[in-house]
């Protein structure tokens, strides 16, 4: 063979293995690769990779109730919703069950455990921001009865709760990860303590969203985060919920 004839014939391998690579085959195996992978993308929600995809959701459900976030504001563990949204002139205040076993809550402003509302300081807050928590207490009843007993006579609990959500390791080695709630389920236990017409309920996300989440995909992954706003009522991946306590409450 000679010298021009084996240069085209390593081409023609090379153009082969090229088309090959190509293929709706390999394209196949690609997918079915990315599908049967087991293991996320991040452990840490996204953290590590941008903005968890759940934070869209709970910053579209505290910016449309902005509003009412004046006077006595009071925010779980630190106050970065509460600085974000409350109305200029309000007393944020910080809150935290155990402060010691969290370095960076040491300024917390009020202790006291949601899970025991006795512990907990009565009628002192406006509003009350409680984003992804609740899980976190076994007695979820009790818990929504502290979020009850710190607010004022007319004051409002803004507070977010995953249907779907990987483990928090953090938290649960800490005090535990116990709960995901749909939204007929929030509205009911919500309900029992605040009230029959207290409760607003919203659930945000759809199956992108949920598939995502889980993968540990951050907003930066996707090339239209707008495609998260599209909800599906039969996927939800965060829920809203709004309750006010009543104005006769003692």
């Amino acid at each position: 063979m000679s010298f021009r004839s084996l240069i085209h014939a390593r081409l023609k391998s090379v153009r082969d293995a090229m088309n090959r690579l190509r293929s709706p085959a390999a394209d196949s195996d690609v997918q079915k690769k990315e599908l049967l992978r087991v293991a996320p993308r991040s452990r840490r929600f996204g953290l590590d990779r941008g903005q968890p995809i759940d934070r869209r959701y709970i910053d579209q459900f505290l910016a449309a109730e902005a509003g009412i976030l004046r006077g006595v504001v009071i925010e779980v563990a630190d106050d970065r919703y509460a600085r974000r949204y409350s109305v200029p002139g309000s007393d944020i205040r910080i809150l935290h069950r155990d402060p010691q076993r969290d370095a960076a809550c040491a300024t917390a402003h009020i202790i006291g455990d949601l899970a025991v509302p006795e512990t907990m300081p009565e009628s002192v807050a406006d509003a009350f921001i409680c984003t992804q928590t609740l899980q976190f207490v076994f007695d979820l009843t009790a818990g929504v009865r502290g979020t009850h007993r710190l607010l004022r006579p007319g004051g409002v609990l803004l507070a977010t709760l995953p249907c779907l959500s990987q483990i928090s390791r953090y938290d649960a080695d800490r005090w535990g990860d116990f709960w995901r709630l749909t939204p007929a389920c929030a509205e009911k236990l919500f309900s029992s303590v605040f009230g029959p017409g207290a409760v607003t309920v919203r659930a945000y996300g759809n199956a992108l969203a949920a598939r995502a989440f889980i993968d540990g995909l951050a907003i930066e992954d996707l090339p239209d985060p707008t495609v998260l706003d599209q909800a599906d009522p039969d996927y939800p991946l965060i829920i809203g919920i709004r309750a006010q306590k009543s104005l006769t409450s003692e």
